[in-house]
């Protein structure tokens, strides 16, 4: 037993885990809480589809960059302090996101938000590893996962009963008791850790790498406003997210002691499960941002009911998660990732026949099944990409493994919404060919009511039917996209070996 362990004796430990778990039920919850919040977001700072976007994708990139640090920053301050800061900053600065009155203001405050929030993760694992002994540490971790999959499935449902009943505002205001009061046990509970002066952090390679994954999210959130390569930004952004790119390189493959060692890739289940995890993350979180201005805008919900219909994909990943986790170890994990991969392609492919009129229990099915999909992706493949990578290694390639799923994640959502306003204006110009003043069809009494395109009216209503019409066909277009790119990565599982442990393993459970 450790001496946090031992610490933790006499009470403590319990009030330590519910601390923890608020923690990470807090970071859990604001990655899906503002999505339903969005469409009143844009009203409120005057942004436009793709601009607003920008609340969500600034806080993955900015965790993403603060995530790798995360054990060098433990080591050199202390476990307790580290923690201390991340949730006090965390919280304040969900309060700013609260009162920003402007797009930028908001924006700056959520890469704030995911600088500081980008601890609380790894953290609330290593304290709870810690305060328990080995025999109950993945009864620990089953605690944790609790946390983790709660804040999915609330987040959403959370979100829109608080926009409906009081303000978009308290998605974020809603922080403050649960940082507080996660904040107040740590400092009374958690014991003191710890420092590692001689700790050493490539800043270099970190810095260097910062600056690629932070311009090329630039480039892509500001692209299709700036007419991509026609604008002198875009160009600069491009070129100072290649030249950092290349740095990066050029000092991983030269240093002594590089940010990211190489030797990591040389592991194909890591090489390969990196990659896959950073599709996976563009598919989920691409998808979760495209539901609620179609189910708001096209399908004209309140917000409290587009929140309830997105909570069951949530359920959906518990509900898988807990059933595959029985699995890995007894099933080939490559049969497992083949079924995760065919489910969530399939919802993909159901979801680009929706149109507007589709009921909200087909709707709410999708999205059990298409959660349950993901659920049977991300066990398993945490598994594989890890368990053959060298002990010593691992904590390396978990936080190279999340960063790529976090910049996944941030380009799938710029770059479905891109393609969404692009798509809208190409659908648009399209639709626009076939109508002319003479076309026959205006002269029935019921479509001239309304569609007159003789009358100022008449054309405006007109536009805007088009306008609707040409939204759908670029969603469609996009859930085309994603299920194109679940389904790509499927040779992939060719490349997975099974770990040597997993097959040693398969005796012992055949005799059982």
């Amino acid at each position: 037993m450790t001496a946090a362990a031992d610490a933790a004796e006499g009470g403590n430990r319990g009030a330590i885990t519910a601390c923890v778990i608020l923690a990470t039920l807090m970071q859990a919850l604001d990655a899906t809480i503002a999505n339903v919040a969005l469409p009143y977001m844009q009203g409120s700072v005057a942004a436009s589809q793709d601009e607003i976007d920008w609340v969500l994708t600034s806080y993955i990139v900015a965790a993403a960059i603060m995530t790798p640090p995360t054990g060098f920053l433990a080591g050199r301050f202390g476990l307790k302090r580290l923690f201390l800061v991340s949730v006090t900053g965390f919280t304040v600065v969900s309060m700013a996101c609260g009162a920003a009155q402007t797009l930028t203001q908001l924006v700056l405050f959520r890469v704030l938000q995911g600088a500081f929030g980008a601890a609380l993760v790894p953290l609330s694992q290593t304290v709870l590893l810690n305060v328990y002994p080995r025999e109950r540490q993945g009864f620990a971790m089953a605690l944790f996962g609790v946390g983790v999959m709660v804040g999915p499935v609330l987040g959403p449902v959370l979100g829109g009963w608080l926009t409906e009943n009081y303000t978009w505002r308290y998605v974020f205001y809603i922080n403050l008791p649960i940082g507080i009061v996660a904040l107040l046990g740590m400092i009374v509970f958690l014991p003191d850790s710890g420092r590692k002066a001689d700790g050493k952090l490539d800043w270099f390679g970190f810095g260097t790498l910062s600056v690629a994954v932070g311009a090329l999210q630039m480039m892509l959130d500001r692209g299709e406003l700036k007419d991509w390569f026609a604008s002198s930004e875009i160009i600069i952004e491009a070129i100072i997210a290649g030249s950092a790119l290349y740095l990066f390189l050029v000092h991983t493959f030269t240093a002594d002691n590089p940010f990211v060692k190489p030797s990591l890739f040389r592991d194909r289940n890591f090489a390969a499960g990196t990659f896959f995890m950073a599709v996976i993350g563009l598919a989920l979180y691409a998808s979760m941002a495209l539901q609620p201005p179609y189910v708001q805008g096209l399908m004209d919900y309140p917000v409290a009911t587009a929140g309830i219909v997105m909570g069951p994909r949530g359920i959906g990943t518990m509900a898988s998660m807990l059933i595959v986790g029985r699995l890995v170890g007894r099933i080939d994990i490559r049969l497992l990732l083949g079924l995760g991969l065919a489910v969530t392609g399939w919802s993909f492919y159901v979801m680009t026949g929706w149109t507007p009129d589709v009921a909200e229990g087909t709707i709410f099915g999708v999205g059990v099944i298409q959660g349950a999909g993901f659920g049977f992706l991300f066990v398993p493949l945490s598994a594989v990409t890890l368990a053959t990578l060298s002990p010593d290694q691992r904590a390396e390639g978990a936080g190279f493994y999340n960063l790529a799923r976090n910049v996944g994640s941030s380009v799938g959502i710029s770059i479905v919404n891109a393609l969404l306003t692009r798509n809208t204006q190409v659908n648009h110009a399209n639709i626009t060919e076939h109508l002319t003043a003479v076309n026959r069809a205006f002269e029935h009494p019921a479509i001239a009511k309304f569609w007159n395109p003789m009358t100022a009216a008449g054309r405006a209503a007109l536009d805007a039917m088009v306008t609707r019409q040409a939204q759908i066909i670029a969603f469609i277009d996009d859930y085309k996209l994603l299920m194109i790119a679940t389904l790509a990565v499927m040779p992939l599982l060719m490349v997975f070996k099974t770990p040597a442990a997993e097959r040693a393993a398969k005796p012992v459970v055949v005799s059982d």
